[in-house]
């Protein structure tokens, strides 16, 4: 394997914030009622610096070229966490690192107590789907939790 998997360190903040803004805006997805609008992404290290949380990067060759977070899913905080701001650049694509960055979140998840794992998504981002499929998630009919990503139609669960 080229690349690593570890916990975000301080001086990720800006090459993680530009990243997750660069895969927003490629997919298309709005500005606003999505993750690109959150004030957390220009200091997620601070952000996860909270009991039950964690934010991961993948790294290659001394760069950034994917993240993923897990949370606890506000209102529901006691059993369930959310898989948040998993985005990964082109050149990260099609190599199996999602599902290692997806086993690392889950494993992280479940450690920390959580029974289940949530997630939003949009319809349009069909590898991303495809990937929490193979990894057990199954879909919902409507949103849990107060993510306030209004803009996300997609919702999918997880057993842990």
């Amino acid at each position: 394997m080229s690349f690593k998997i570890r916990e975000i360190q301080p001086e990720d903040n800006q090459q993680i914030a530009a990243l997750i803004r660069k895969v927003l805006v490629e997919m298309g997805v709005p500005k606003v009622g999505t993750a690109y609008e959150d004030k957390s992404l220009d200091d997620m290290y601070s952000t996860y610096q909270h009991d039950k949380m964690q934010y991961f990067v993948v790294e290659e060759n001394g760069t950034l070229i994917g993240g993923s977070g897990i949370a606890p899913l506000i209102g529901l905080e006691a059993e369930v966490s959310e898989l948040q701001k998993m985005y990964f650049l082109p050149e990260a694509r099609g190599r199996g690192i999602g599902a290692h960055m997806m086993e690392t979140c889950l494993h992280f998840a479940k450690a920390q107590g959580f029974k289940q794992c949530y997630l939003e998504t949009l319809p349009y981002m069909e590898n991303a789907r495809r990937l929490y499929g193979r990894s057990g998630f199954r879909s919902l009919e409507k949103p849990m939790g107060d993510t306030g990503h209004y803009n996300c139609t997609m919702w999918m669960i997880k057993d842990l």
